[in-house]
């Protein structure tokens, strides 16, 4: 059963001209995932996150959540929701907090103190949240939104504001609560950080989907390959055709450099095209008869900001509201 499932789920506001939110989307989110939800502002991810929670309702099409639809309330028990720029009373410890939002949620505040142990929190549970970091309230945030054991969670921004000790201490936490099965949906503009957690991301631009798939899979450049290795003779490279390109310079790490102190051949760097693996492994072989030394061989990717950068650039249609 998927965690998330629309079909056909879109959004239109009245005015003047109307205003197209989101447009017909299918979106399928497995048990387990932790699912990045990318896009520039407008383009309709707090549309369609707003949609799942049931806050607005679908012009057309339908979601569900765990085989439920997100028309009826019973479809939102199981979930967790970390909004952006969360607050809660600042008179109120940490431990309180908790037990406010168990009530509210209907759950056993006797999860609190386990919960706090798990955000790395149990230190600070009765100390008043005015006096929280941005870190500590966001780790805070996490802790209510997992209060009533919910299956799903929506974090907005998680690591907003964090310095890279808190993002690195909420990224772990993600992890090990993704390794317990939950499913998570991220929406974030730190796309390094999404880079490092998500099993799977998709791109939004003017309310639809316009990539959709892991980053590794996204990020790919087409089928080229980086290579450390020593020179390549010429022979070889011709045997090998055009599809070997050496850097202009050696490589000058430091491990190079101490390579060459120790009277190793220096490395070099090369790009080489191989249209699938067989190909790839044929070069190398090719490479290794002829008494090439290679080091590292790694798929070549452009960054997940770089890809981001380059469809959200790519020409625009009609505008789209994501401020309701």
């Amino acid at each position: 059963m998927l965690a998330i499932q629309t079909r056909g789920l879109a959004k239109t506001y009245s005015g003047r001209p109307p205003v197209v939110a989101l447009r017909p989307l299918d979106l399928d989110v497995q048990p387990g995932e932790i699912f990045g939800l990318l896009g520039p502002n407008g383009a309709g991810k707090t549309t369609l996150v707003k949609l799942l929670l049931g806050i607005v309702h679908p012009t057309e099409g339908e979601a569900s959540m765990f085989g439920t639809s997100v028309t009826e309330p019973l479809a939102r028990k199981p979930v967790g929701f970390l909004p952006e720029n969360h607050r809660f009373p600042d008179y109120l410890t940490a431990r309180q907090t908790l037990d406010l939002f168990a009530r509210m949620a209907g759950a056993d505040s006797a999860r609190a103190p386990a919960l706090l142990e798990k955000v790395r929190l149990a230190g600070a549970a009765d100390r008043k949240v005015k006096t929280f970091s941005k870190g500590m309230m966001q780790r805070l945030g996490i802790a209510q939104a997992l209060m009533a054991g919910p299956k799903l969670v929506f974090l907005d921004e998680p690591t907003d504001g964090v310095d890279p000790v808190g993002r690195r201490e909420i990224r772990d936490l993600l992890l090990e609560l993704a390794a317990e099965g939950v499913t998570l949906f991220l929406n974030s503009h730190l796309l390094s950080e999404i880079e490092r957690v998500c099993t799977r991301v998709a791109i939004m631009k003017e309310g639809e989907i316009v990539r959709d798939g892991t980053v590794e899979a996204l990020t790919q450049t087409g089928r080229l390959w980086r290579l450390r290795a020593t020179p390549i003779p010429e022979s070889v490279a011709h045997t090998i055709g055009g599809t070997l390109q050496p850097d202009p310079a050696p490589i000058l790490s430091p491990e190079a450099s101490a390579a060459a102190a120790s009277g190793e051949t220096p490395l070099r760097g090369y790009t080489l095209a191989a249209p699938d693996r067989a190909a790839l492994n044929t070069a190398l072989d090719a490479m290794r008869a002829s008494g090439v030394e290679i080091e590292a061989v790694e798929p070549l990717r452009q960054s997940l900001e770089d890809l981001f950068v380059e469809v959200v650039s790519e020409p625009s249609g009609a505008p789209v509201a994501d401020s309701l």
